[in-house]
């Protein structure tokens, strides 16, 4: 007779070992998205002097860019005051591709004026609180191809409007030329709770070849805006340094506004 030994250890539970494989999995990709953050991602060297910029603008006067600024024979002029942080396909997030270049001024909501960088049609949809597109028939850089300018963030954070009353809700087609004042810079996101950050978001849209612009969120529908500008507002090709015009800088004559006394 044979006796098969009895263990006297508890038998393993399958479930426990999933929970903690699961667990550690979880761990890793939460520690994954804050390396991305802090390490990677939009945390070029630029980057990374936003939070002094913000508490001390008066220390970045020198890279400070005015409306009405023009770098060269650019088609486009600055259209407000500012220092873009955030330039074209620069990441924020995982998978995210920013789409445009975020100008920021150091200033308060409601403060800091903006301005049609270049002659065209403006629409506003009524539902916008914070944005005007202006349609370029002729693209300056591809005569035969139409491209839409965008602005956005031009409203407080309950999304109370800071755009011209001379573009209200529904405005469709209205001419402007470059200079026209649109509204102040402001902080809105659509949700109160989760503001922006003060600043102009500003891209340049494709059409959808029906003479509709493409949606500004996915960055293969708007075009790299360094040779509007002249300048290099491309991360790919300039993930670190601060905007700066290397050929001769004039301003535009164009009529400045300020903000209403309270």
């Amino acid at each position: 007779m044979t006796f098969k030994p009895v263990s006297l250890k508890p038998p393993r539970r399958p479930g426990r070992l999933w929970l903690v494989v699961g667990l550690v999995l979880a761990l890793a990709v939460a520690g994954g998205v804050f390396a991305y953050r802090q390490l990677g991602g939009s945390r070029s060297s630029r980057w990374l002097l936003f939070a002094d910029y913000r508490a001390n603008p008066e220390k970045y006067a020198e890279i400070v860019l005015q409306p009405g600024m023009r770098c060269g024979d650019a088609p486009f002029a600055f259209p407000t005051t500012g220092v873009p942080f955030g330039l074209w396909d620069q990441s924020f997030r995982p998978g995210h591709r920013h789409a445009g270049i975020d100008i920021f001024p150091g200033t308060q909501p409601g403060v800091t004026a903006v301005y049609a960088a270049y002659p065209g049609y403006l629409t506003r949809l009524p539902e916008w609180s914070s944005t005007v597109i202006i349609r370029i028939p002729n693209d300056p850089l591809a005569p035969t191809r139409q491209i839409w300018t965008y602005y956005t963030h031009m409203a407080d954070t309950d999304g109370t409007s800071f755009i011209s009353e001379q573009f209200p809700a529904g405005s469709e087609e209205i001419f402007v030329e470059a200079g026209t004042f649109l509204g102040f810079q402001g902080d809105y996101s659509g949700d109160p709770l989760n503001p922006t950050g003060l600043h102009l978001h500003f891209s340049v849209v494709r059409d959808d070849g029906q003479g509709r612009f493409l949606n500004e969120l996915e960055i293969a529908n708007t075009y790299d805006p360094s040779p509007y500008f002249n300048l290099p507002l491309n991360n790919n090709l300039n993930p670190e340094e601060f905007p700066r015009c290397a050929d001769e800088l004039t301003i535009e004559d164009w009529t400045l506004v300020e903000p209403d006394a309270p």
